[in-house]
Protein backbone atom coordinates (compact mmCIF):
# COMPACT_ATOMS: atom_id res chain seq x y z
CA UNK A 1 0.00 0.00 0.00
CA UNK A 2 1.55 3.21 -1.52
CA UNK A 3 2.58 5.74 1.76
CA UNK A 4 1.58 2.94 4.34
CA UNK A 5 4.76 3.83 6.40
CA UNK A 6 5.45 7.21 5.09
CA UNK A 7 5.78 10.60 7.19
CA UNK A 8 1.70 12.30 6.08
CA UNK A 9 1.78 15.33 3.85
CA UNK A 10 1.84 18.30 5.10
CA UNK A 11 -1.36 20.52 3.79
CA UNK A 12 -1.93 24.33 4.20
CA UNK A 13 -5.52 24.73 2.43
CA UNK A 14 -4.27 28.58 1.68
CA UNK A 15 -6.31 28.92 -1.27
CA UNK A 16 -10.29 27.38 -2.54
CA UNK A 17 -9.92 26.12 -5.48
CA UNK A 18 -13.30 25.61 -8.26
CA UNK A 19 -14.54 22.66 -8.90
CA UNK A 20 -15.31 21.95 -12.79
CA UNK A 21 -16.56 19.36 -15.20
CA UNK A 22 -15.03 18.82 -18.76
CA UNK A 23 -16.44 18.48 -21.93
CA UNK A 24 -16.01 18.50 -26.19
CA UNK A 25 -16.41 21.67 -28.15
CA UNK A 26 -15.95 20.91 -31.63
CA UNK A 27 -14.05 18.06 -30.28
CA UNK A 28 -12.09 20.09 -28.28
CA UNK A 29 -11.40 19.20 -24.91
CA UNK A 30 -12.75 22.63 -22.64
CA UNK A 31 -13.16 23.28 -18.88
CA UNK A 32 -16.74 24.35 -17.59
CA UNK A 33 -16.41 26.49 -14.58
CA UNK A 34 -19.33 28.55 -13.23
CA UNK A 35 -20.54 30.05 -16.39
CA UNK A 36 -17.20 30.01 -18.25
CA UNK A 37 -15.95 27.40 -21.00
CA UNK A 38 -12.62 27.46 -21.51
CA UNK A 39 -9.95 25.57 -23.83
CA UNK A 40 -7.64 23.30 -21.82
CA UNK A 41 -4.02 23.89 -21.79
CA UNK A 42 -3.45 21.02 -23.46
CA UNK A 43 -6.20 21.75 -26.08
CA UNK A 44 -4.23 25.09 -26.93
CA UNK A 45 -0.78 22.92 -26.74
CA UNK A 46 -2.08 20.37 -29.13
CA UNK A 47 -3.71 22.94 -31.83
CA UNK A 48 -0.62 25.12 -31.84
CA UNK A 49 2.23 22.41 -32.23
CA UNK A 50 4.47 22.32 -34.94
CA UNK A 51 4.24 20.63 -38.06
CA UNK A 52 7.27 19.18 -37.12
CA UNK A 53 5.90 17.26 -33.62
CA UNK A 54 2.64 16.46 -36.20
CA UNK A 55 4.82 14.47 -38.65
CA UNK A 56 6.47 13.16 -35.71
CA UNK A 57 3.71 11.35 -33.96
CA UNK A 58 1.89 10.72 -37.53
CA UNK A 59 5.17 8.95 -38.26
CA UNK A 60 5.39 7.01 -35.08
CA UNK A 61 1.65 5.63 -35.55
CA UNK A 62 2.77 4.72 -38.99
CA UNK A 63 5.73 2.74 -38.13
CA UNK A 64 3.54 1.51 -35.42
CA UNK A 65 0.56 0.52 -37.13
CA UNK A 66 -2.74 2.57 -35.88
CA UNK A 67 -4.06 -0.96 -33.92
CA UNK A 68 -0.50 -1.38 -32.20
CA UNK A 69 -0.04 2.34 -31.63
CA UNK A 70 -3.60 2.36 -30.04
CA UNK A 71 -2.58 -0.60 -27.98
CA UNK A 72 0.26 0.82 -26.73
CA UNK A 73 -1.34 4.42 -26.07
CA UNK A 74 -4.08 2.63 -24.32
CA UNK A 75 -1.68 0.85 -21.89
CA UNK A 76 0.52 4.05 -21.08
CA UNK A 77 -2.76 5.64 -20.33
CA UNK A 78 -3.71 3.27 -18.03
CA UNK A 79 -0.88 2.77 -16.05
CA UNK A 80 -0.61 6.52 -15.96
CA UNK A 81 -3.88 7.23 -14.46
CA UNK A 82 -3.50 4.32 -11.97
CA UNK A 83 -0.12 6.16 -10.70
CA UNK A 84 -1.31 8.66 -10.56
CA UNK A 85 -3.87 7.31 -8.54
CA UNK A 86 -1.94 6.41 -6.14
CA UNK A 87 0.03 9.42 -5.71
CA UNK A 88 -3.28 11.29 -5.42
CA UNK A 89 -4.14 8.91 -2.57
CA UNK A 90 -0.63 9.21 -0.72
CA UNK A 91 -0.95 13.22 -1.16
CA UNK A 92 -4.40 13.50 0.33
CA UNK A 93 -2.84 10.90 3.29
CA UNK A 94 -6.05 8.36 2.16
CA UNK A 95 -3.43 5.25 0.91
CA UNK A 96 -5.06 3.17 -1.83
CA UNK A 97 -4.48 -0.01 -3.00
CA UNK A 98 -5.15 -1.92 -6.78
CA UNK A 99 -4.22 -5.43 -7.39
CA UNK A 100 -4.97 -5.92 -10.88
CA UNK A 101 -1.91 -6.35 -12.68
CA UNK A 102 -1.91 -2.84 -13.97
CA UNK A 103 -2.44 -1.41 -10.86
CA UNK A 104 0.91 -3.42 -9.09
CA UNK A 105 2.92 -2.00 -11.76
CA UNK A 106 1.87 1.57 -11.22
CA UNK A 107 2.09 1.46 -7.63
CA UNK A 108 5.91 0.33 -7.79
CA UNK A 109 6.50 3.60 -10.03
CA UNK A 110 3.93 5.93 -7.48
CA UNK A 111 6.70 4.58 -4.80
CA UNK A 112 9.68 4.82 -6.51
CA UNK A 113 7.97 8.32 -7.11
CA UNK A 114 7.47 9.27 -3.01
CA UNK A 115 11.01 7.56 -2.31
CA UNK A 116 13.04 9.72 -4.93
CA UNK A 117 11.04 13.07 -5.66
CA UNK A 118 8.60 13.94 -2.66
CA UNK A 119 10.95 14.18 -0.13
CA UNK A 120 11.42 17.67 -0.89
CA UNK A 121 7.62 18.53 -0.78
CA UNK A 122 7.28 20.71 2.30
CA UNK A 123 3.37 21.91 2.16
CA UNK A 124 0.51 20.83 -0.23
CA UNK A 125 -1.84 23.76 -1.19
CA UNK A 126 -3.87 21.66 -3.08
CA UNK A 127 -4.02 18.72 -5.03
CA UNK A 128 -5.54 17.39 -8.66
CA UNK A 129 -6.17 21.55 -8.67
CA UNK A 130 -8.06 23.28 -11.40
CA UNK A 131 -6.42 26.26 -12.39
CA UNK A 132 -8.20 28.82 -15.16
CA UNK A 133 -6.74 32.28 -16.16
CA UNK A 134 -10.63 34.05 -16.47
CA UNK A 135 -11.56 34.19 -20.23
CA UNK A 136 -8.06 32.14 -22.11
CA UNK A 137 -7.95 28.90 -20.57
CA UNK A 138 -8.23 26.35 -18.06
CA UNK A 139 -6.62 23.17 -16.83
CA UNK A 140 -5.51 20.52 -14.28
CA UNK A 141 -2.36 20.02 -12.38
CA UNK A 142 -1.30 17.40 -9.70
CA UNK A 143 -0.05 19.44 -7.27
CA UNK A 144 0.57 23.16 -5.75
CA UNK A 145 2.61 23.68 -2.83
CA UNK A 146 5.96 24.53 -1.46
CA UNK A 147 8.71 22.58 -3.07
CA UNK A 148 12.06 22.44 -1.80
CA UNK A 149 11.02 25.98 0.00
CA UNK A 150 9.94 27.40 -3.19
CA UNK A 151 5.95 27.80 -4.65
CA UNK A 152 5.88 25.44 -7.15
CA UNK A 153 3.46 23.77 -9.38
CA UNK A 154 4.16 20.11 -9.18
CA UNK A 155 2.93 17.48 -12.16
CA UNK A 156 3.38 13.52 -12.09
CA UNK A 157 4.46 11.84 -15.66
CA UNK A 158 5.14 8.28 -16.28
CA UNK A 159 7.07 6.81 -19.45
CA UNK A 160 7.46 3.98 -21.75
CA UNK A 161 11.35 5.33 -21.60
CA UNK A 162 13.63 7.92 -20.04
CA UNK A 163 13.06 11.36 -21.90
CA UNK A 164 15.87 13.78 -22.33
CA UNK A 165 15.30 17.37 -21.12
CA UNK A 166 15.28 18.87 -24.21
CA UNK A 167 11.98 16.43 -25.89
CA UNK A 168 10.04 18.03 -22.71
CA UNK A 169 9.27 21.51 -23.44
CA UNK A 170 5.82 21.11 -23.44
CA UNK A 171 5.84 19.77 -20.26
CA UNK A 172 7.17 22.70 -19.32
CA UNK A 173 5.26 25.29 -20.95
CA UNK A 174 2.26 23.28 -19.55
CA UNK A 175 3.70 24.08 -15.62
CA UNK A 176 4.15 27.39 -16.92
CA UNK A 177 0.90 27.94 -17.72
CA UNK A 178 -0.70 26.42 -14.92
CA UNK A 179 1.40 28.95 -12.55
CA UNK A 180 0.53 31.65 -14.75
CA UNK A 181 -3.76 31.06 -13.89
CA UNK A 182 -2.30 30.61 -10.24
CA UNK A 183 -0.58 33.53 -9.74
CA UNK A 184 -3.43 35.60 -11.41
CA UNK A 185 -6.45 34.01 -9.73
CA UNK A 186 -4.77 34.05 -6.57
CA UNK A 187 -2.52 36.65 -6.20
CA UNK A 188 0.71 34.68 -6.30
CA UNK A 189 4.14 34.73 -7.41
CA UNK A 190 4.94 31.16 -8.33
CA UNK A 191 7.81 30.75 -10.65
CA UNK A 192 9.25 27.32 -10.43
CA UNK A 193 7.18 23.65 -12.30
CA UNK A 194 8.63 20.38 -10.83
CA UNK A 195 8.31 17.39 -13.51
CA UNK A 196 8.35 14.05 -11.69
CA UNK A 197 8.65 11.16 -13.85
CA UNK A 198 8.84 7.11 -13.63
CA UNK A 199 9.52 4.92 -16.73
CA UNK A 200 7.89 1.88 -16.69
CA UNK A 201 11.37 0.05 -15.99
CA UNK A 202 11.81 2.25 -12.68
CA UNK A 203 13.91 4.66 -14.32
CA UNK A 204 12.99 8.12 -12.30
CA UNK A 205 13.59 11.29 -13.48
CA UNK A 206 13.54 15.04 -11.78
CA UNK A 207 12.98 18.10 -14.32
CA UNK A 208 12.38 21.63 -12.85
CA UNK A 209 12.10 24.76 -14.19
CA UNK A 210 12.18 28.08 -12.82
CA UNK A 211 12.87 31.89 -12.95
CA UNK A 212 13.85 33.34 -16.10
CA UNK A 213 13.56 30.17 -18.00
CA UNK A 214 10.43 29.79 -16.20
CA UNK A 215 9.50 33.19 -17.33
CA UNK A 216 10.56 32.38 -21.23
CA UNK A 217 7.74 29.36 -20.90
CA UNK A 218 5.16 31.67 -19.75
CA UNK A 219 5.67 34.06 -22.71
CA UNK A 220 5.52 30.91 -25.20
CA UNK A 221 2.56 29.58 -23.63
CA UNK A 222 1.12 33.02 -24.33
CA UNK A 223 2.41 33.40 -27.70
CA UNK A 224 0.33 30.11 -28.09
CA UNK A 225 -2.91 31.28 -26.74
CA UNK A 226 -2.87 34.37 -29.02
CA UNK A 227 -2.29 31.64 -32.12
CA UNK A 228 -4.83 29.42 -30.76
CA UNK A 229 -7.49 32.29 -30.45
CA UNK A 230 -6.57 33.56 -33.89
CA UNK A 231 -7.37 30.29 -35.69
CA UNK A 232 -10.17 29.10 -33.55
CA UNK A 233 -12.74 30.97 -35.16
CA UNK A 234 -11.82 29.42 -38.56
CA UNK A 235 -12.70 25.77 -37.24
CA UNK A 236 -15.53 23.43 -38.28
CA UNK A 237 -17.36 20.76 -36.46
CA UNK A 238 -15.45 17.75 -36.23
CA UNK A 239 -12.45 19.11 -38.11
CA UNK A 240 -10.14 18.19 -35.26
CA UNK A 241 -9.52 14.27 -35.65
CA UNK A 242 -9.88 11.93 -32.47
CA UNK A 243 -6.95 10.08 -33.31
CA UNK A 244 -4.96 13.41 -33.21
CA UNK A 245 -6.45 15.00 -29.97
CA UNK A 246 -5.67 11.05 -28.23
CA UNK A 247 -2.33 11.17 -29.27
CA UNK A 248 -1.33 14.48 -28.28
CA UNK A 249 -3.55 14.14 -24.86
CA UNK A 250 -1.18 11.02 -24.51
CA UNK A 251 1.94 12.75 -25.02
CA UNK A 252 1.31 15.84 -22.60
CA UNK A 253 0.30 13.44 -20.41
CA UNK A 254 3.70 11.32 -19.98
CA UNK A 255 1.40 8.11 -22.06
CA UNK A 256 3.53 7.58 -24.92
CA UNK A 257 6.02 4.88 -25.63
Amino acid sequence: MVGKEKEKIKWNRRFSYPSSTRSLVMGRRHYEIGTDKLPSVTTILSQTQSEEKRKSLANWQARMGKQNADRIRDISAMRGTAMHTYLEGYINNTPHLDLTAVGKEAGRMANIVIESGLGDLEEVWGSEVTLYYPGLYAGQTDVVGIYNGRESIIDFKQTNKPKQREWIDDYFIQLAAYAMAHNHVYDTKIQSGIILMCSKDGFFQKFEVSDKEFQGYMHAFLKKVDQYYANVPKAKEGQDTKDDQKVFWCRIHGYEP
